[in-house]
């Protein structure tokens, strides 16, 4: 195991004091059910950091791994179907509910076929879609000010650290774990960063 560098303990704080902020100050404007979505998002993003600061790396040998790092992406997508899609809110909730419940069952499940990575490809992939694709077409249809297109570029980022964190846990690494454990501090920071500039927008 990689120990985490005193540069990825700066960088992990940074993106935790940006997660807070965004909690703390950030959009408070909308309706009950997207700041819900969006405290939850950014709140586990804050406890994620925090824990990768305090226990090092060792934390994501925890098998709740997979189960935690997909609320972020479904709460975000949620928050921004309910804003922006309103046609789409209760079919987007029933996917958002059934897709954590497959992520739950299939991770605590002993399950030896492929349904756990299909399951897990699915939810992160059609999640991080809309965080990536909704808000870039908003911001270029003029429906918001540009710079909401930066919560696009953070949907893309979430999108590449869930799908290798969650390949990793189910012992299919897209890179090799050094590797992914050296870039996972700046990807949650440069994340974090674009995701608070972009709402900012809304």
């Amino acid at each position: 195991m990689i120990k985490i560098t005193i540069l990825n303990r700066i960088i992990l704080l940074a993106t935790g004091l940006l997660a807070a902020w965004q909690i703390a100050v950030g959009i408070d404007h909308l309706g009950t059910l997207p700041i819900v979505a969006y405290t939850v998002g950014f709140g586990v993003l804050l406890v994620a950091g925090l824990l990768l600061l305090i226990l090092g790396f060792e934390v994501l040998d925890s098998p709740i791994v997979v189960i935690v790092s997909t609320i972020i992406p479904l709460s975000l997508s949620l928050g921004l179907i309910w804003d922006y899609l309103p046609a789409f809110r209760i079919p987007y909730l029933f996917f958002v509910l059934l897709g954590f419940l497959a992520i739950i069952v299939t991770r605590l499940v002993p399950i030896k076929n492929k349904l756990p990575v299909i399951a897990l490809a699915l939810v992160h992939g059609i999640a991080g879609m809309t965080i990536f694709l909704l808000p870039i077409i908003l911001a270029f249809s003029g429906r918001i000010a540009p710079r909401f297109a930066l919560v696009g570029l953070g949907g893309a980022l979430i999108g590449v650290g869930g799908l290798l964190l969650s390949f990793l846990k189910t012992g299919r690494p897209i890179l090799s774990r050094n590797t992914i454990l050296k870039v996972l501090p700046g990807l949650l920071l440069l994340m974090t960063a674009a995701f608070v500039f972009g709402f900012s927008a809304a």
